[in-house]
């Protein structure tokens, strides 16, 4: 028999655990993207996320952070970021007309600009949309970043850096994507707008 009180703390202890060993294998990678994020801004170049389902609305949720702002205690300018899943009509139009694998990449190839960072997030790695905008990507010199989970899948190595968390459960990737998104936010905002 189902019992909600017990789900709940399995739910929020196991998305605990999740974060601290997030904490514990993936700083470094945080740190590094972080690092590409940084120097690319600094050079005027922007920041392009893609992602499917949730990881679609973590990708314009956390390129929304950088336009408007996350820190309230910081006054800083906008920062050049855009989700790549965002317009319906261009995402309806290229599934119908050039297949639903190339949603990304063509916008990639649109708007993406060497030296420019495409952020790909994908639970599983696999998303073959992500794929495809990745071997834009490199086409175009511009740098892959990808938030993923479990064992990375076939994106974990097409990217410069590679976020993986050490998880299985689909929820709780997610969970931890979006904190790993608000910590290199914050970090962004930091270093380059405080003294």
């Amino acid at each position: 028999m189902f019992n909600r009180k017990n789900f709940i703390e399995e739910s929020l202890t196991e998305s605990s655990k999740t974060k601290l060993e997030v904490l514990r294998m993936c700083s470094d990678d945080i740190s590094k993207t972080a690092d590409i994020f940084i120097n690319a801004l600094k050079k005027g170049y922007k920041l392009m996320f893609c992602g499917n389902g949730g990881s679609a609305a973590d990708s314009q949720h956390i390129a929304t952070e950088f336009v408007v702002r996350l820190s309230h205690d910081i006054k800083r300018p906008p920062i050049a970021a855009i989700a790549l899943s965002t317009d319906s009509s261009n995402l309806t139009a290229g599934g119908n007309d050039i297949g639903f694998e190339n949603i990304f990449s063509r916008n990639v190839e649109a708007i993406g600009k060497p030296g420019d960072v495409l952020i790909g997030i994908s639970t599983s790695g696999n998303s073959m949309n992500i794929i495809n905008a990745f071997k834009k990507a490199s086409e175009l010199e511009i740098t892959k970043v990808a938030f993923l989970g479990g064992n990375g899948g076939k994106l974990i190595t097409d990217a410069e850096c590679s976020i993986c968390v050490p998880s299985s459960n689909v929820q709780r990737i997610q969970e931890s994507h979006i904190t790993i998104g608000h910590i290199l936010v914050e970090i962004v905002e930091r270093e380059l707008y405080t003294k």
